[in-house]
């Protein structure tokens, strides 16, 4: 029976409001029910659902109304698109049959799926692509659908096209907002590694950085790490952070193919334990006992060497993802070059420190040594013409003495270079002055100091950089330049403070000074260079040497 204008007004009213609502919904799965929902009331059926198409035109998502959970539970599947259905599926136009079972494409009804006579079935199309279908069965007052309920059916299905592509459209911001937010997270870790990776060539600062941020990246609360030996067989855990580490501490030291660590190094390759108590390769049952049920193993690797392998654990059941590990691989490759850098740099810092003591020694042999040396023998000649010729050993005698003299000022000299100093409290010019009142006491050479600068506002790290360049020179001067006077001068600039040493001494060759590790030219523009300075040096062979350092007045950020 067709509507009365009235009737049909008050459906169309009612569906427009419905719809409205229906826009709303950003959430796909209950947009669905209510579309489904809606078409039930609007038509007046006692069954309704909606299926939604994937991007292959293939049945993705199947809601029902009309049937109970319990009902729903005996059916064996869902629809799979066969039958009234994949005709629907296959046509731009609605389908409606007084009896199902006498539509050509039937197929029937699954066991236990309720009996439905009636049906109507309309697809959700926008533009040229069909998105679903509504379909509904058993008119409750009727015995099927009429053309007014097609046409408002496929009303419906107009505003329910709109409303899922605006769910999806929804569900993909959400999807991408996801990935830029992850995406933000990968890029901070990274960010923080590369950072921690290149501001220290110590390794327990590298160490301590790189795994606080993996774990605080993967939310655990262990991790730990293991250095292969100079055996390349031993695995040795050297850090552990976060909880029980009284039970990680039980295990500290694998075979390379033994447990995770070992089979780890091994292969080269990252490895993920999940269910730890029923894994026979984990090998640590105290940390088993503690909690823990999941572990991600990653080589460190520089190049085709293996640094060590770092761990994190937790007692969370939910796996790691994969983007994860890809992730943390990355970072280990990135750690184990860090690793061998930070080796290299020790094993060049140890052998500046024996090519010093080498220096130190070859010096005192081939000078003090020598001079008491020498000193010693005038004394045997002393002894020898005391008796004989009583002047001539009194002669001797006072050149032993005066040999003694210079003994101990290269001595002197020698602590004066080498002796730790500390600027203190007492600011930088009367540091200078310090220096250059013990520069006196032990060279007996005039120096002339002069000061034109207001150092107060001066930060201490800049003075004390200053301090020790002054140090660094004063000694070269005492020991090499054989120098009758030196001219100290400290003044400033609106940006600068300044320092200049000049003394009268022999010169040297710059082209030909090796300015290696441990050499003092070497530290002085090290220590310049540290607050954003510079050191410049000229030097000329028998007519001196002048050394002039500039610091920044304010620290560089």
């Amino acid at each position: 029976m067709l509507l009365t204008r009235e009737q049909l007004q008050e459906r169309l009213f009612a569906l427009h409001s419905a719809s409205l609502e229906l826009v709303k919904d950003v959430s796909l799965e209950t947009l669905l029910e209510r579309i489904a929902a809606t078409a039930c009331e609007q038509a007046g059926a006692r069954y309704a659902a909606l299926g939604v198409l994937d991007d292959h035109g293939k049945l993705k998502q199947f809601v029902s109304v009309g049937m109970s959970d319990k009902e729903i539970k005996k059916i064996a599947h869902h629809p799979v698109g066969l039958g009234l259905l994949g005709e629907l599926m296959d046509t731009g136009t609605p389908i409606r049959v007084p009896v199902i079972g006498d539509h050509p494409k039937s197929v029937g009804f699954p066991v236990h799926h309720p009996h439905m006579t009636s049906f109507l079935g309309v697809p959700i199309r926008a533009g040229d692509k069909q998105l679903g279908q509504i379909y509904l069965t058993e008119k409750i007052d009727a015995s099927e659908f009429n053309a007014d309920d097609e046409m408002i059916i496929q009303m419906l299905a107009t505003y329910a096209a709109t409303a899922i592509t605006n769910a999806r459209l929804y569900e993909q911001m959400k999807q991408r907002d996801l990935t830029l937010t992850r995406r933000n997270v990968d890029m901070g870790l990274l960010n923080g590694i590369a950072s921690a990776l290149t501001s220290s060539l110590e390794l327990d600062e590298i160490l301590n950085k790189t795994l606080g941020l993996v774990m605080n990246y993967m939310k655990v609360e262990a991790g730990d790490i293991f250095l292969l030996e100079d055996d390349k067989t031993t695995l040795r855990m050297v850090l552990h952070r976060g909880q029980a580490a009284e039970a990680f501490w039980t295990r500290n030291i694998f075979q390379v193919g033994e447990g995770y660590p070992g089979l780890v190094a091994k292969s080269r390759k990252s490895m993920v334990g999940i269910h730890l108590a029923n894994d026979t390769n984990f090998l640590r049952d105290a940390v088993v006992q503690a909690g823990f049920q999941q572990i991600a193993c990653i080589p460190l690797l520089s190049g085709e060497n293996l640094m060590g392998v770092m761990s994190v654990a937790t007692r969370v059941t939910d796996p790691f993802d994969e983007r994860s590990i890809q992730l943390l691989t990355a970072v280990g490759t990135w750690a184990g070059l860090a690793i061998e850098n930070a080796r290299l740099h020790a094993n060049a810092r140890r052998l500046a420190v024996l090519e010093e003591r080498d220096r130190i020694g070859m010096d005192l042999h081939d000078g003090i040594i020598q001079s008491i040396y020498g000193v010693g023998l005038g004394l045997e000649g002393a002894q020898l013409t005391l008796d004989e010729d009583p002047q001539a050993a009194k002669e001797r005698i006072l050149h032993a003495i005066d040999g003694l003299n210079q003994a101990i000022r290269d001595i002197r000299a020698y602590i004066l270079d080498l002796r730790p100093r500390q600027l203190g409290d007492e600011g930088l010019i009367n540091g200078i002055k310090r220096l250059i009142a013990e520069y006196r006491a032990n060279t007996f050479s005039e120096v002339n100091f002069t000061e034109s600068a207001d150092l107060k506002d001066l930060p201490q790290t800049q003075s004390l950089a200053l301090f020790h360049i002054c140090q660094e020179a004063l000694a070269n001067v005492a020991k090499h330049a054989k120098a009758k006077n030196v001219q100290v001068a400290v003044w400033t600039t609106s940006e600068r403070a300044l320092l200049e040493i000049t003394d009268d001494g022999k010169g040297f060759d710059i082209e030909q000074i090796q300015t290696s590790i441990g050499h003092g030219l070497a530290n002085m523009q090290t220590r310049a260079h540290a607050v954003g300075g510079e050191v410049d040096i000229s030097s000329t062979i028998k007519d001196g040497t002048t050394i002039l350092v500039w610091v920044p007045r304010a620290i560089k950020h």
